[in-house]
């Protein structure tokens, strides 16, 4: 092995030139591999962030209007969504849903605290809404369900929103925040860069906005759902469910209105692999125009060294070790370089990120442990790709024919 890897060494050094000029081609091509990988690392960690995290197993319903006659009632019926539909959904699909909520938005009212105002509006919710956001509080706790049980006039703010009503924005917990003419409670304040909810009990919201039982939206979180057609079944059979409260045909598609996050996550997440897949593809074109560079320095230097082959050959040198020599210097060239191309995209890849911070869209583009290795793996085989057809030729060099060249 140490005598391998001397005449590997001793034989790039004699030719530095061309195996300098050669690796630029293999190190450019793991260079924009590396950097393709970390954007696209980027790109799918900000969609992860924004969409896997929050509420990714929900299923959202609105009221909507039927399309076709049934019953006796005429198309165009508008269907109003009821308290009572929160309790009726959970209780007919208990395999499937895990928690119903809903929300209460008020009118656009101004907010006010002794420093500053703003035009907002408050958003009454439940306990839920929290883990369905993925929220990050900074200080305090999020709304429970004692805040419920006893419509506390208690609210949850981002922390935007802090910043702009309080002049000391990181000790808020305890102090008040009036909306309209009612004063309110500061409980919590959770971390965010755009968002600026006020959020309240649903219950308090309820009894501010005169009560009643009509609601704007029904959230319903999923569970035992894993593929796309176990969401469209939990689509399907909610739709049955309000069918029957409210009289219209179950095949209607627009009587109510629904969002499947989950059947969308599973559909991004097709479009995240697509992306991550068409990188690689790129990445391993761009490689390959360094590895045909690798694959013809090594038939040049298998004809240089005809005699040296053929003198090994006529010693008694095995055909498997003027095999693995070829083969090893082809690794080798692609593998130093390789590592070389490795070494200044994760610079470049870092210093992206470094720049695109505060950025939305993309977070942080860089590559793992995990792509590293692949990329070890690639250029390995590369290498052995690149040096075997050379390899193949100096084994069809016949030792009389060889001993005469000069």
């Amino acid at each position: 092995m140490i005598d391998l890897i001397s005449e590997i060494g001793q034989t790039l050094a004699n030719n530095k030139m061309r195996t300098f000029l050669t690796g630029i081609a293999v190190a450019w091509g793991i260079f924009m591999l590396i950097v393709l990988l970390g954007m696209s690392n980027g790109v799918v960690n900000a969609f992860r962030a924004e969409v896997f995290n929050q509420g990714t197993n929900q299923l959202k319903i609105w009221g909507g209007f039927t399309t076709q006659p049934w019953r006796g009632y005429k198309k165009g019926r508008y269907i109003e969504l009821k308290e009572a539909d929160m309790a009726r959904l959970a209780a007919d699909n208990p395999g499937q849903v895990a928690g119903v909520s809903s929300q209460i938005y008020s009118p656009s009212l101004t907010i006010s605290t002794d420093h500053d105002y703003m035009t907002s509006s408050y958003s009454g919710v439940f306990p839920s809404e929290a883990r369905s956001r993925a929220l990050k509080m900074e200080q305090g706790r999020f709304i429970n369900d004692l805040d419920m049980k006893e419509k506390r006039k208690v609210t949850v703010l981002s922390s935007q929103t802090a910043e702009s009503l309080f002049a000391d924005p990181k000790n808020v917990v305890g102090k008040t925040v009036k909306a309209g003419d009612v004063v309110f409670t500061v409980i919590g304040i959770y971390e965010s860069k755009w968002d600026r909810g006020f959020y309240i009990p649903y219950s308090t919201a309820r009894v501010l906005l005169g009560g009643g039982d009509v609601v704007y939206s029904i959230a319903l979180e999923l569970k035992n759902v894993a593929s796309q057609a176990d969401g469209t079944e939990a689509e399907n059979r909610t739709r049955r469910t309000l069918a029957a409260t409210h009289d219209f045909n179950p095949s209607d598609s627009g009587a109510v209105d629904f969002w499947n996050q989950f059947n969308q996550k599973m559909q991004m997440n097709d479009g995240m692999n697509i992306l991550s897949a068409a990188v690689w593809v790129i990445g391993l074109f761009t490689l390959l125009s360094g590895i045909i560079g690798v694959s013809n320095i090594m038939f040049v230097s298998v004809r240089e060294r005809t005699h040296e082959i053929g003198v090994r050959r006529a010693i008694g040198a095995k055909p498997r070790s003027i095999l693995t020599q070829i083969i090893c210097e082809s690794i080798a060239i692609t593998t130093l370089f390789g590592y070389i191309g490795i070494f200044l995209g994760s610079l470049v890849n870092e210093l992206i990120a470094r720049l695109t911070a505060n950025m939305a869209g993309i977070a942080s583009p860089r590559t793992d442990l995990g792509i590293a290795l692949s990329v070890t793996l690639v250029l390995i085989v590369a290498g052995m790709a690149a040096g075997l057809f050379p390899a193949l030729k100096s084994l069809k060099i016949k030792p009389v024919e060889a001993l005469r060249e000069e």
